[in-house]
């Protein structure tokens, strides 16, 4: 096969995170009864008349934010029109002429090299309702009629599956955090189609493109990708050529199936929406937005590891909104941070997941964590002796030193104290110490046993180990 350069451009539909539809007052949500969230509005019914939810145009703002989108100023809503089943009103109320965002981008990272992914525009608009086939009949659920959604067209800047892939990645992690969408591409609430065409070399006009649509999964996203720069590049070297489609990604057949061939061009027949007036967007509204935008990912990254978390804590907290958000809580005291990632996504992560809770839902306050993470940190507290205590550290109110007296643990930490009962264990037991300089690694092992055995397990593990290895030189 013969060396293309692919050419990869991206549009994401994402459905925005608030209370009521965009033009109706029905509630935005995901997984009700058929049809339970609807009104005339949503179904289409003649004379209804539109009414702009504000809380689209704050969270259209936002997002134009975090995707270093210019904001249009004056703006208006066009029709879209076409016939389908999904579309009652045989229109699409939407943006063509003036997106709320334009000349945007965003950073990805590949194996430490940075490029920037341009997005050429954003715009608002309705959902359709959803269509289920079952044999020869279509269901219609105009649940989702009228959820507001955000479309994200980037320029065809990408050359590889893997770039389109880290795109969607960061703009999912931006958009979730600003508190924008759930992104949950499980659900529907963000969803991507690629655009991919091939050419020999960069002099060369594009190649013909193929849409494919309605891609469910990231590593799907990336899948189609690969699969349809090999169809291309077998058509091209077998001398044949393709007309401009439209193609679906079949996770069964791991392949893209074609849906239809785009003879002509559509010709939507876009006009200003009469029934909604202009909105102004005014530099108030901006940076009264920008006041809600919480900290994004990559700031949170250089502050964890400012502070000297490990870079795979730093990946984790990230990875873990409600987490890295109770961390957050702690970065204006002196603590150590390192302990307190370890904490969280150690044990008190497998509590929280076992019980199916989040950090929130404990008793775990941030004056508790305090405590909790000193004492660890003077080695009071041993990590055995956390274990024994975690349910009563996270479902009770009292203090984790009431706790510990509860439980009897009282630990040893004076140094000189432990250094005295390391040095006894050494004198009774000659035969390990000349393995252990024989180079027998059990001796140690051995010998560390023995030491937790005279302490009954009051010593912390760690310092014990340091002092004998110390006393065994």
């Amino acid at each position: 096969m013969n060396n293309y350069i692919p050419t990869i451009g991206i549009e994401v539909h994402v459905e925005l995170k608030t209370n009521t539809k965009i033009f109706s007052p029905s509630i935005n949500g995901y997984g009700q009864m058929a049809n339970s969230l609807t009104n005339e509005i949503d179904l289409g019914y003649p004379g209804t008349l539109p009414t702009l939810n504000e809380e689209v145009i704050n969270l259209g703002i936002k997002a134009a934010t975090i995707l270093n989108c210019k904001i249009r100023k004056q703006m208006f809503f066009d029709r879209k029109n076409y016939f389908y089943p999904d579309n009652p009103k045989n229109y699409q109320i939407t943006q063509n002429r003036t997106p709320i965002g334009y000349d945007g981008y965003v950073e990805i990272d590949d194996n430490g090299v940075k490029k920037k992914i341009y997005i050429e525009e954003m715009h608002i608009e309705e959902d359709t309702c959803k269509s289920t086939h079952r044999k020869d009949k279509t269901l219609l659920d105009f649940n989702r009629a009228g959820v507001p959604l955000i479309e994200i067209v980037t320029k065809p800047c990408m050359t590889t599956s893997t770039e389109a892939k880290l795109y969607l990645e960061k703009l999912k992690e931006l958009l979730f955090y600003a508190d924008v969408s759930d992104c949950k591409m499980e659900e529907g609430s963000m969803r991507a189609d690629a655009n991919v065409s091939i050419r020999k070399s960069e002099s060369d006009p594009y190649g013909t493109k193929a849409e494919i649509k309605n891609i469910g999964s990231i590593s799907n996203v990336g899948l189609s990708i690969e699969k349809e720069i090999e169809r291309q590049a077998k058509l091209y070297d077998e001398g044949k050529t393709f007309k401009e489609q439209t193609r679906r990604f079949d996770s069964k057949l791991n392949d893209t199936v074609l849906m239809r061939v785009k003879e002509t061009g559509n010709d939507y027949r876009y006009f200003p929406e009469p029934d909604i007036p202009f909105v102004v967007i005014t530099d108030e509204m901006i940076e009264n937005v920008k006041n809600t935008i919480p900290m994004l990912p990559d700031e949170r990254r250089e502050v964890y590891k400012n502070l000297g978390v490990s870079d795979i804590n730093t990946t984790k907290l990230v990875q873990n909104r409600s987490l890295s958000d109770y961390f957050n809580e702690l970065l204006e005291e002196k603590t150590n941070f390192q302990i307190a990632s370890n904490l969280l996504l150690g044990d008190i992560s497998a509590y929280l997941n076992k019980h199916e809770k989040l950090i929130t839902d404990t008793t775990l306050t941030k004056e508790r964590f305090l405590d909790l993470i000193k004492l660890m940190d003077d080695k009071t507290l041993t990590s055995k002796n956390l274990k024994d205590i975690l349910d009563d550290v996270l479902e009770s109110k009292k203090s984790i030193s009431e706790i510990m007296k509860d439980k009897g643990i009282e630990n040893i930490t004076d140094d000189k104290e432990i250094r005295e009962v390391i040095k006894k264990i050494i004198e009774s037991n000659p035969e390990s110490v000349n393995d252990y300089k024989n180079g027998h690694d059990r001796a140690i092992k051995y010998l560390m046993g023995q030491v937790m055995k005279e302490t009954k397990g009051t010593v912390n593990p760690q310092v014990a180990m340091e002092i004998l290895t110390e006393e065994l030189r």
